[in-house]
């Protein structure tokens, strides 16, 4: 088809050339060249449109490449009729003005077809595709590279139901002109205004090289307009080919921290992990599964990803395996509890890195059985370290929580024996392994955290939930911790606790709401925000350091370190001792109160009418359970019961306290501590 069309066209430019040349009254001999030379000028131009492919294109698409192949093939067809025209007899060419009007009109006939073959397809698309669709009118910001790829795409592919109004940009040089149709306004400030004038209900961010502020502040400026909003891929991605340039997401909470990227340093970190034998446990968790990611991209020689969950090991295994060589990811299950597995691990596979992020984090859950609490974050913590020691790992990084601070709950109080247990190792005999923890606060889209309930809440049209109107909490995205994690595991010499630079804090409630806007919805309007109160172990805010920590500054500017005494030796084993052994001898109320005899700045709730005050007093009165088989195994001695039953399943909490600790990842173990 595509032949015949060039062929008419080829033919119809010949003869319309001698027609204009002699104003529509053709000399007769011309008319008979005209009739002569129609059939080998077309038929050699057809010959060198085919040789630059144009009959393998797809009459529906007309790019640039097309066009320029249309120009080059005709070009050369002109050159060889002047070259005849040179070096033959007269009539043996067309007259030059015959030659170069032909050139013009064949091209731009040639061209005309095409484009218009294109444009009917487009519109058969958009009839096919949008019968009594609703189209959204949007403002696109933008109005580069990314934001002209955009429109092109919307205006070509009506299945995405947007219609571009018009764009804004901050560059004053663009203002007033069009792009593909579209006017361009600015600056961006502009934007509540604009989109009044223009009845817009959606707004895309085509920026992909704006900072984290910048984009930031455009998405405040069109949650007050009242718009839906949406953005394209990083740079990255688009380069990478991860994802294309329509492909434009929702707003998420990310964008609006406004953080710049952490700079961190790379070299240092590989030194950390380049062909050694790293250990993550709780891998597939959403801080494990992370440290990963980060830890397989720079080239270990073999990553232990160490989980109770077979489910979550198994779907981070997936995922790396195929980004790694054969045999370096090694999915193990195994509980912290069962120190003949996790001795057995180490002997094996020598690890000489460990990433401890295995934890019971969901804070409400947790004060309903401490016990576990205690065994897990506690004990759990207590054996991997003896383990790491007697082995001679290298570095054993604690992933830890600004809810120890202080804390007033249990998950955050057995994190602070956590660090007890890391610091009482790093002051161990004979010691050679370099101890530390990190602590953070929460992250954003961890499991169970306040953001996927938010969603949830808002997806099934209210009420969100939040505990107290002036709870706030620290907030991080999940890739930034990670990496100043990896950071702090290299500045670590031994016993420290580093704390990082988690920004300023968040109102939870002003969390609800933009996320309500980001939704497309209006506050206390569409969606109710409902105040449930503070449950117990929650917190109205939380702190960066105990009293009589001292934080001192770091080569890197997010990565704080924390100085302070660790707990004697003698005091750390009674701790140990009496804790293992009393956490089924005990109940809620007693095994908290003895828990706040070694952290004494835990305030327990306590479901009784004990006050703390007593409960201090009441707790050094608690009987010894420190000995027999208990004390011994949580002293570190081999476990002689293997994991027991199933993963405790640690559920979200339907409230906005954002009390889970999204630095930990809710795993390990029901087994038993005692034999």
């Amino acid at each position: 088809m595509l032949v015949c069309l060039y062929s008419v066209v080829l033919a119809g430019a010949l003869i319309a050339a001698y027609l204009l040349r002699w104003d529509f009254s053709i000399p007769q001999s011309y008319v008979e060249q005209c009739l002569w030379l129609l059939v080998p000028v077309v038929v050699c131009k057809l010959l060198l449109l085919g040789s630059f492919g144009q009959f393998r294109a797809m009459l529906s698409y007309f790019s640039l490449h097309d066009f320029a192949c249309i120009v080059v093939s005709n070009a050369v067809a002109t050159a060889a009729m002047f070259v005849v025209w040179l070096f033959t007899t007269e009539g043996a060419a067309p007259p030059r003005g015959v030659i170069l009007i032909d050139n013009i009109l064949a091209v731009g006939g040639l061209a005309a077809v095409r484009l218009g073959l294109r444009i009917l397809h487009n519109r058969s698309i958009r009839i096919a595709e949008s019968p009594g669709r609703v189209f959204s009118r949007a403002v696109i910001i933008g109005a580069g590279d990314t934001g002209s790829a955009l429109v092109n795409d919307l205006l070509t592919k009506p299945g995405f139901g947007v219609v571009p109004a018009f764009f804004l940009d901050d560059d004053p040089k663009k203002w007033g002109r069009q792009l593909h149709g579209i006017r361009i306004f600015g600056p961006i400030e502009k934007l509540p205004e604009m989109a009044q004038i223009e009845k817009v209900s959606e707004a895309i961010l085509t920026m992909p090289g704006a900072g984290p502020r910048k984009v930031a502040e455009v998405i405040r400026l069109a949650q007050y307009a009242g718009l839906k909003t949406s953005i394209v891929p990083s740079f990255t991605q688009l380069a990478a080919g991860q994802v294309q340039v329509n492909r434009f997401r929702p707003v998420e909470l990310e964008d609006l921290l406004g953080r710049e990227p952490a700079v961190l340093d790379s070299e240092s970190i590989d030194e950390l992990i380049r062909d050694r034998v790293v250990m993550v446990t709780g891998a597939g968790g959403s801080i494990g599964s992370e440290l990963c990611r980060q830890i397989a991209a720079r080239k270990p020689k073999q990553l232990l990803l160490v989980d109770q969950s077979e489910v979550q090991l198994f779907q981070i295994e997936q995922e790396l395996v195929s980004r790694t060589e054969e045999g370096v990811c090694q999915a193990l299950v195994a509980d912290v509890l069962d120190t003949a597995r996790i001795h057995e691990i180490f002997g094996r596979y020598r690890p000489s890195v460990v990433f401890h992020a295995a934890a019971h984090k969901h804070v409400f859950m947790m004060e309903r059985q401490p016990a576990e609490a205690v065994k897990n974050n506690f004990v759990g913590t207590h054996r991997l370290a003896q383990a790491a020691r007697s082995f001679g790992v290298e570095r054993f990084v604690l992933i830890s929580t600004d809810k120890a601070i202080n804390p007033t709950s249990v998950m955050g109080a057995t994190k602070r024996l956590a660090e007890y247990a890391i610091q009482a190792a790093q002051s161990s005999p004979g010691n050679k392994t370099k101890f530390m923890a990190v602590r953070f606060g929460n992250v954003l889209g961890s499991s169970g955290s306040v953001i996927p309930i938010f969603k949830r809440q808002i997806a099934a049209g209210g009420p969100v939930t939040v505990t107290h109107p002036e709870v706030t909490r620290y907030f991080m995205t999940i890739p930034e911790a990670v990496g100043l994690v990896l950071q702090a595991a290299t500045m670590g010499e031994g016993g420290e606790v580093f704390v990082l630079d988690m920004g300023t804090p968040m109102k939870i409630v002003n969390v609800a709401r933009q996320l309500i806007q980001l939704s497309g919805f209006k506050p206390d309007v569409d969606i109710e925000i409902k105040f449930i109160g503070l449950r117990p172990g929650e917190k109205l805010y939380e702190e960066l350091q105990h009293r009589g920590e001292n934080l001192d500054r770091t080569a890197h500017s997010r990565v704080m370190r924390l100085r302070s005494e660790p707990i004697g030796r003698e005091v750390f084993e009674a701790c140990v001792s009496e804790l293992a052994g009393a956490v089924y001898s005990l109940d809620d109320d007693d095994l908290k109160l003895l828990i706040k005899k070694y952290v004494p700045e835990y305030t327990p709730h306590l479901s009784t009418a004990k006050s703390a005050l007593e409960g201090g007093e009441n707790a050094k009165a608690l009987p010894e359970a420190g000995t027999g088989n208990a004390a011994t195994e949580a002293a570190g001695a081999p476990a002689e019961t293997a994991t027991g039953g199933e993963e405790e399943k640690a559920a979200p909490e339907e409230n906005g306290g954002a009390e889970t600790d999204a630095a930990d990842s809710p795993r390990q173990s029901t087994s038993a501590v005692g034999s």
